[in-house]
């Protein structure tokens, strides 16, 4: 019987000890993405300038990489259009823009863990699953604008991408939120805390577990915030939130919450609350006023 005790808790340490390496791994930086060199199709300039209107405050530099990254992002990833909706350049240009403006300034891959988007005309409904304590299926949920999976799959509603992202100060933009989310996902574990070096864990989780318990107390007793009450859903959803705020709204929630605004400027290495604001950009040809 000691036999088997001891047997027991070698292996309980040694499942311990390969969780903790394995984390620990998950958060060595990768090596830096080498960018293409090739020509950037004329097209691109002009529908990342109409529909993303939070890359007119980028350097030229920036600008550069940016569309670069789009091109590793458009060659690496698949996109599936769902719903009848017909893919088009514009719209897989759109989305890429979009989910790399996340990425301008972090080292490594391009979403190594993501693998493809799908893309709906409208708000979709989600798969429905069957409960797994009686096979039941479950009440049909809610229309959702976007969604991250953990598979490496998200589903975004075209609409409703074209919304978000041409009004750039309205704090909501699913694309940001839907990556951001990916981004969470990177280390294994979706939970509001990103790849981060080590020495930076203790710092993001202190400030995160506090301003997520502050907009919990802000969304019971009707306060108002710069950050949406979704984001006391749960953490992973706070961070989600405050990602869309942090681009969409950063002088806002620079003033309001400071420190949270100071750890995110720290994860991407941009400082939007800098940066010019963006105009919303003007409706398309045709469009009832």
């Amino acid at each position: 019987m000691e036999g088997l005790a001891v047997v027991g808790v070698v292996f309980v340490l040694i499942v311990v000890a390969y969780f903790g390496v394995s984390a620990v791994l998950r958060r060595i930086p990768a090596p830096s993405l080498r960018l293409p060199t090739g020509p950037i199709p004329d097209a691109w300039h002009g529908i990342v300038e109409r529909n993303v209107p939070l890359a007119r405050g980028l350097s030229s530099d920036e600008r550069e990489r940016l569309l670069r990254l789009v091109q590793v992002f458009l060659a690496d990833k698949h996109f599936e259009g769902c719903g009848g909706l017909t893919l088009t350049e514009e719209i897989k240009v759109t989305i890429a823009a979009e989910a790399c403006l996340l990425l301008l300034h972090l080292e490594g891959p391009c979403y190594p863990s993501f693998r493809t988007v799908l893309v709906y005309p409208h708000e979709f409904v989600p798969k429905v699953a069957r409960s797994p304590g009686t096979g039941e299926i479950a009440p049909p949920p809610a229309r959702l604008m976007g969604e991250s999976w953990g598979d490496g799959v998200v589903v975004i509603s075209w609409d409703d991408t074209v919304r978000g992202a041409r009004n750039p100060a309205d704090g909501e933009n699913v694309v940001l939120h839907e990556f951001a989310h990916q981004l969470d996902a990177e280390d294994g574990v979706t939970d509001g805390a990103p790849l981060l070096a080590p020495s930076a864990l203790r710092t993001w989780g202190g400030v995160l577990s506090a301003e997520y318990e502050r907009l919990r107390r802000d969304a019971a007793d009707d306060r108002r915030s710069a950050l949406d009450e979704y984001g006391a859903t749960n953490k992973a959803e706070f961070f989600a939130v405050a990602t869309e705020t942090f681009f969409e709204k950063p002088v806002q929630l620079e003033r309001e919450h400071p420190e949270l605004y100071g750890q995110l400027q720290q994860f991407y290495g941009q400082d939007p609350a800098r940066r010019a604001p963006a105009p919303p950009s003007p409706p398309p040809p045709g469009a009832a006023p």
